[in-house]
């Protein structure tokens, strides 16, 4: 069900270019061949006479300044982000329908972009996460969903990352939560450097999406391993029969999502398991299973969906296992509910 592209295919075909088709005019005035046969003979004739002086060179006409035939401007070349360094792998742009049940129509198809796992260090510099910028945005969201880990060691890095990540444009809002990395380095920190750059961050809290006098809430909630989630208190005062999306970083969020009426839970964390050898179990799918490593998945009412996310950690590379853009479509009724 899902499709899979790589950013570069989808820049490919939805690139805007302006195409100037220009040729140099010719001029009225006689060939440059005349005025040196002209020149010549009169030098002939005049050889023993001495020359007079020179006349001041005569400005050439700009109509006989001559254009190149064709220029072709790239639109947002100096946008950060538009080119992608050499050792910048772009992310895979991933596309899953999720349809839910109690969603209203005024929110049939809302695009939802979901990233995770930045990890802004070493082993993810400032160019990459500007490079997932940059492709985000054009991926034109209604919503923008950030589930944690924006930094990793130090908070030399937080700043940056906030920056990089304020540029993210979505129609209806940029939302977040915290992850454990965050958490280890400084979550007071990075919640102020996100809110700074008109990120709203989401702990263990809710935000509404209107239109059209139906809503659709945000929820988020801390990192499980903080031991300072509060679903229950992020949930509080949402009308019970309203359509909920909730942000929480760890995937094992989803157990006590399902017990609180959660329609749809966005979760990172596993990076996919970010290392896959043949006959080897990264730890992630060794403490999870296969089921909520990555990709779309549910659990009794509640579905939820993984993504690889951006970042590396541990050691500086993916194998077998890319960085994503997980982009969410919201559909009205599940036809089936074991669609996948």
């Amino acid at each position: 069900m899902n499709g899979h592209l790589t950013a570069r295919d989808w820049l490919r075909e939805h690139r805007k270019v302006i195409t100037l088709l220009t040729s140099g005019a010719t001029d009225s005035q006689p060939s440059d061949s005349h005025h040196a046969n002209t020149n010549r003979d009169a030098r002939n004739s005049t050889r023993s006479t001495p020359k007079p002086p020179p006349k001041p060179a005569r400005r050439a006409s700009p109509r006989t300044l001559r254009r190149p035939a064709l220029t072709l401007l790239s639109l947002g070349a100096t946008e950060p982000g538009a080119f992608r360094p050499p050792w910048v792998i772009d992310p895979e742009i991933t596309e899953t329908p999720i349809w839910l049940d109690r969603l209203p129509t005024a929110f049939e198809g809302l695009k939802i972009v979901h990233l995770t796992d930045i990890h802004h260090s070493i082993f993810t510099p400032l160019e990459e996460v500007e490079r997932v910028v940059h492709l985000a945005n054009r991926l034109e969201p209604d919503v923008i969903a950030l589930t944690g880990d924006y930094v990793t060691f130090s908070p030399a890095y937080i700043e940056p990352a906030a920056r990089a990540l304020g540029k993210l444009r979505a129609r209806r809002g940029v939302f977040a939560v915290l992850g454990n990395h965050d958490f280890q380095v400084d979550p007071d920190a990075v919640t102020h450097a996100l809110r700074d750059h008109h990120i709203r961050v989401l702990r263990n809290a809710h935000h509404p999406i209107r239109i059209d006098n139906k809503t659709l809430w945000m929820v988020g909630v801390d990192d499980l391993w903080s031991n300072s989630d509060d679903l229950a208190g992020a949930l509080r005062s949402i009308p019970l029969r309203d359509p909920k999306i909730l942000l929480c970083h760890n995937p094992l969020g989803i157990w006590e999502a399902s017990s609180h009426d959660i329609d749809l839970v966005l979760s990172g964390h596993t990076h996919g398991g970010q290392v896959r050898l043949p006959g080897f179990r990264s730890w992630y799918r060794s403490k999870l299973g296969e089921r909520f490593v990555e990709g779309w998945n549910q659990l009794h009412q509640t579905q939820i969906y993984v993504s690889r996310g951006i970042g590396k950690v541990v050691v500086p590379i993916r194998v077998a296992c890319p960085a994503e853009i997980a982009v969410l479509r919201l559909r009205r009724a599940r036809p089936n509910p074991s669609r996948q």
